[in-house]
């Protein structure tokens, strides 16, 4: 376990320093900041590579109690209190997250420094002391320990799932086993900033409008509640034989019965959203709704082309590398977390094993296009890394079109749906105060 010498600011105002074991520079910065120390500096002390049972130590964190029995206290400076700067910076330092842009700079130093030639033990030092994220940086270490030991960078990755998501540990995964750390690296920058981008695309289009809906659907309950009891008082007080819109005596019958009876549509809710979670949590639940997944209505088709285009990329990586194509849909099958995909992927595998087709499942799927699963039939008879080149421009282009059908598609599906809130609050509210405001109800009110 890595040996640490830090120096710290208590509560009070007192410098402490000492010399600690801990499984790597994070953990000891949460331990110190769980203790209400500031952390000041910390140093490593000559790191031994030969680490033992290194994966079972990563997630340890060190008993605090062994920590504090050896505290040196010497008071470097007289004793003070903290000023408001440094409550601020202290309280700072123990609620700082890790954010999907720290991710994204990280990914994008580290494939120019591998661009650069640098090897990964370099690189990574490099982008660790430009690193301010404390908890970031912790983790950023520890893969460089474990780097040091000659483990792969994916192996400590997998540690920090939350940090990390799924399809990046996988593309550096792929990366490492196959070679071509660099090449993944360049398409785990583009994976994050097109998941940024589609993630902004979709927050400004879908964000007005539900909070647009939500008003709507506020409003409709308000005007329910309080202003058709009011008018219908107006009616029944001046004895007019007008009455209020069928419509609106329907749905003020439903919002008095659901909140006389809340509990029964709420068991109801709950009940059905728990039947759901519990069956697509079961293999075959979790199956269909991967397949659901790509057959969706507005999203189905871009989902499936973007795995297949992670699977063939990560498989051009592999063949380029000289890996047999069993051996690299092995591989490349890391990159992919949809059941319905890794079920393609186990056929192919099976008919590679058994002489047939590793292209077949895909076309037989119904998924793939029958462009896609053309050109990998031709390029079995040619040149199948040269045209696997090509497959991947043309799903790039595909990826562009479908995303453009959708920015397309999506508004009007929204704006239909506020629509027909919006009208049916117009019928139900708005039409029984026009016609209060009209006035007509008093000539049937006084016999006229």
């Amino acid at each position: 376990m890595p040996t640490y010498v830090y120096k710290a600011m208590t509560d009070k105002g007192l410098i402490i320093r000492n010399k600690v074991e801990a499984g790597n520079k994070n953990q000891l910065v949460k331990t110190l900041k769980n203790n209400n120390l500031l952390p000041i500096s910390i140093d490593q002390v000559a790191y031994r590579s030969n680490r033992q049972n290194v994966k079972k130590k990563k997630k340890n964190v060190s008993d605090i109690q062994e920590i504090m029995k050896n505290v040196n206290t010497t008071q470097i400076g007289p004793k003070r209190t903290l000023s408001t700067k440094e409550k601020v910076n202290l309280y700072l330092a123990k609620t700082e997250k890790i954010t999907d842009r720290d991710i994204v700079i990280f990914t994008q130093n580290f494939y120019l420094l591998k661009k650069a030639n640098f090897n990964n033990i370099h690189a990574l030092s490099t982008i660790i002391n430009s690193t301010e994220n404390l908890s970031f940086r912790g983790i950023l270490e520890d893969i460089l320990a474990g780097l040091e030991a000659g483990e792969n960078m994916y192996t400590t990755m997998e540690y920090y799932s939350n940090v990390f998501p799924y399809i990046y540990i996988n593309m550096i995964k792929v990366g490492e086993l196959s070679g071509s750390l660099t090449n993944s690296l360049e398409q785990a920058v583009k994976y994050l900033d097109d998941t940024a981008a589609l993630n902004r695309k979709l927050k400004g289009i879908l964000i007005p409008n539900i909070i647009q809906f939500v008003l709507l659907i506020v409003m409709l309950f308000v005007g329910t509640l309080y202003a058709i009891p009011a008018i219908q008082g107006v009616f029944d007080e001046l004895g007019t034989q007008d009455t209020l819109p069928a419509i609106t005596l329907w749905f003020a019958d439903v919002v008095n019965l659901f909140l006389q009876y809340w509990y029964i549509p709420t068991l109801v809710i709950v009940a059905i959203a728990g039947a759901i979670l519990f069956y697509i949590n079961t293999p075959k639940g979790k199956y269909n709704f991967h397949y659901f997944k790509y057959k969706m209505p507005i999203f189905g088709e871009l989902i499936y082309a973007l795995d297949f285009s992670r699977l063939m990329k990560a498989m051009l990586l592999n063949l380029k590398n000289g890996m047999r194509i069993q051996d690299s849909i092995e591989v490349s099958k890391n990159v992919i977390q949809n059941y319905v995909m890794l079920s393609i992927i186990e056929t192919s595998i099976n008919n590679i094993l058994i002489g047939s087709s590793w292209i077949e499942p895909f076309e037989k799927s119904g998924l793939s296009k029958s462009m896609e699963t053309e050109m990998l039939k031709i390029g079995m008879q040619t040149d199948l890394t040269e045209m696997m080149e090509k497959l991947v421009e043309y799903m790039e282009i595909d990826i562009d079109n479908i995303m453009n059908k959708i920015m397309k598609a999506l508004p009007q599906v929204v704006y239909a749906i506020v629509g027909a809130v919006l009208i049916f609050f117009v019928l139900v509210v708005l039409v029984p105060c026009v016609q209060v405001y009209m006035g007509q109800f008093l000539f049937s009110a006084y016999g006229v």
